[in-house]
């Protein structure tokens, strides 16, 4: 499941084309349930990039720098040994 919530978001919609409205102030947040599969590779000459997809076919990528990624393993790694997740 796919969960997309638009701050301050307005468009216009003209003969089939969409143009944003108002000030440049918009944020989102996604958020992606019930991941089916995960995937890291690389992404260009200094990133990495996480892929996500569940079973209905929506997919998020994130394109990280290799230290954001080991901070994120080391989180993982300290959650291993605290948390009932992992139990």
């Amino acid at each position: 499941m796919l969960a997309l919530t638009l701050e301050e978001f307005m468009m216009e919609l003209n003969e089939g084309s969409i143009k944003n409205v108002g000030p440049a102030n918009k944020s989102a947040t996604v958020k992606l349930f019930d991941v089916e599969s995960a995937e890291a590779r690389e992404f260009g000459d200094k990133r990495l990039k996480l892929v996500f997809e569940d079973d209905d076919g929506n997919e998020v990528q994130v394109s990280l720098f290799p230290e954001d990624v080991r901070d994120i393993v080391d989180q993982v790694e300290a959650l291993e040994d605290d948390s009932p997740v992992f139990e």
